[in-house]
């Protein structure tokens, strides 16, 4: 007997608030577009073939869409595919799709284009980010144009999860190739127009197969300055920021009415990014004197001004397997020299620190490389933007230190990829992560999760630094925005005024 798994789709878009005019009345009909602001433009609009979180913050769940999605909560609710039925042995997924849904272009979606997205993350050529999300995926097959049937090499405990990624949308074969530039989803907005390093419009979606949105039209604009992103807030230039760049004038917004502040959690593990194959950084003890030297509440306090909690692994403190090992390395400057001088680097280091745009890489490594002068490593500061960043750091490793924050959900798996940019290579993790996969029952996954959490902190491969905290602001009429980030997502699906 198979276990059926069948769940009816909770999302219900907000019918746009709309007053009625009686006579002598002075009638007020409630907005029907929204202009989010955005630190980040993204590099292109294609999920499916890069890294930076930009992307899916303005196409997930909106432009393209997958198997299932992640909600807010952080759950798993069906998307593309309305149900699916899981073999006894855990390793034959069978999913049932539903009918007249059609791509942005007109054309029909059905179980071929699943087959298409699914082998092509999973090709030898693969440029999808997130490549490892499908590696235990044996093989595809279409049953009939509603019925899919995906076969794993392993049981995957966490497969429903990652077709709910952002790598893992659904794409047509006919329109795949230009997605970074015009990209056609099946989602509720369609895109419109990109005025490339100002704004990106979308369009609501006549011809969607679910609810409609209430949103006629979606703007995000680029604003990467954090003293113009509370400019425009206060001036009403743009009607949220999801992911407040000023945590400095948080308080001051906070008392101001017109507008709601909510400080929510993210999957963000704000990391000093460590290559562990080049020297000397290929040496336990230099990363160990590292981790000695950085004061975390310090880099809070400095960069985030106050907003952030304090990691010692990588994995979000909201979840009920976090492992709290921040005092694992407590600060301590003898410590860290004794441990270079052993090292045999008692005359100090000189290194480099690329930094990405984002306030807290910025602000964050100017603090960090005076806390590492303290042990005698001298850090040459190269602010990077995301266009070098990627190809140069993530992609070619090409990198001494960085600091960045890690949004994907759930991804301390990455530890485990062979040739990933930290360039750490553990069996025993590996091990651990192998077990992990093929595990189903949530308390010895709980388990497993710990015991990760614990050998990638021995091995110091990173400098934990804190979660990032999700500072949203917006004004006071707007509901429907996420509060928390449980995935790199600004999800407007649900998002109206109230009157």
């Amino acid at each position: 007997m198979k276990r059926i798994v069948r769940t009816m789709a909770v999302a219900t878009a907000v019918a746009a608030a709309m007053s009625v005019a009686w006579p002598g009345s002075t009638a007020w009909a409630a907005k029907t577009s929204l202009t989010m602001g955005m630190v980040l433009e993204p590099p292109h609009l294609d999920p499916t073939a890069g890294a930076p979180a930009a992307i899916d913050e303005v196409v997930y769940a909106n432009v393209f869409e997958g198997l299932t999605r992640i909600d807010q909560t952080g759950a798993v609710q069906p998307a593309l595919a309305e149900s699916w039925e899981i073999s006894d042995d855990g390793t034959v997924y069978t999913f049932k799709l539903r009918s007249g849904v059609k791509f942005h272009d007109g054309s029909d979606f059905d179980a071929s284009d699943v087959k298409f997205s699914l082998d092509r993350a999973r090709a030898e050529g693969s440029v999808n980010a997130q490549k490892a999300l499908f590696a235990a995926i044996a093989s595809v097959e279409v049953v009939d144009a509603t019925t899919v049937k995906v076969a794993l090499s392993a049981p995957t405990g966490n497969f429903l999860f990652n077709m709910g990624w952002g790598d893992a949308v659904i794409v047509a074969p006919e329109s795949a190739e230009g997605n970074k530039a015009n990209p056609v989803g099946t989602g509720p907005f369609t895109f419109s127009n990109w005025a490339k390093g100002s704004s990106l419009d979308l369009v609501r979606n006549e011809a969607y197969w679910g609810d409609a949105v209430a949103l006629e039209k979606a703007t995000f604009k680029f604003i990467s300055d954090p003293a113009a992103a509370l400019a425009a807030v206060l001036a009403g230039d743009v009607d949220a920021f999801a992911n407040f760049p000023a945590p400095e004038s948080i308080p001051q917004l906070q008392a101001d009415p017109r507008f709601s502040v909510i400080i929510g959690s993210t999957e963000g593990e704000t990391i000093l990014s460590t290559n562990n194959a080049k020297p000397p950084f290929d040496d336990i003890r230099v990363r160990q004197a590292i981790a000695h030297a950085i004061d975390r509440q310090a880099i809070i306090d400095g960069a985030m001004f106050g907003q952030g909690t304090p990691i010692g692994t990588h994995f979000a403190p909201h979840h009920p397997a976090y492992v709290d090992l921040v005092d694992k390395y407590e600060m301590n400057i003898e410590k860290a020299k004794a441990l270079l001088e052993e090292a045999g680097h008692g005359d100090g280091i000189k290194a480099t620190l690329k930094l990405p745009p984002p306030s807290y890489a910025r602000r964050g490594g100017e603090i960090i490389a005076a806390q590492l002068r303290e042990i005698g490593i001298d850090l040459e500061i190269i602010p990077v933007e995301w266009g070098v960043w990627v190809p140069e750091v993530f992609q070619g490793k090409d990198y001494d230190l960085t600091i960045v924050s890690h949004t994907e959900p759930f991804d301390i798996g990455i530890y485990g990829r062979d040739d990933y940019y930290f360039n750490y290579n553990s069996d025993t993790f590996k091990d651990v992560m192998a077990k992990l996969n093929a595990e189903t029952d949530t308390d010895a996954r709980y388990a497993l999760m710990r015991e990760a959490q614990e050998i990638i902190s021995a091995d110091a491969v990173n400098g934990y630094l804190f979660q990032l905290a999700k500072s949203g602001v917006w004004n006071a009429k707007v509901q429907g925005l996420w509060e928390n980030s449980p995935v790199q997502a600004n999800d407007l699906t649900g998002v109206s005024w109230s009157d």
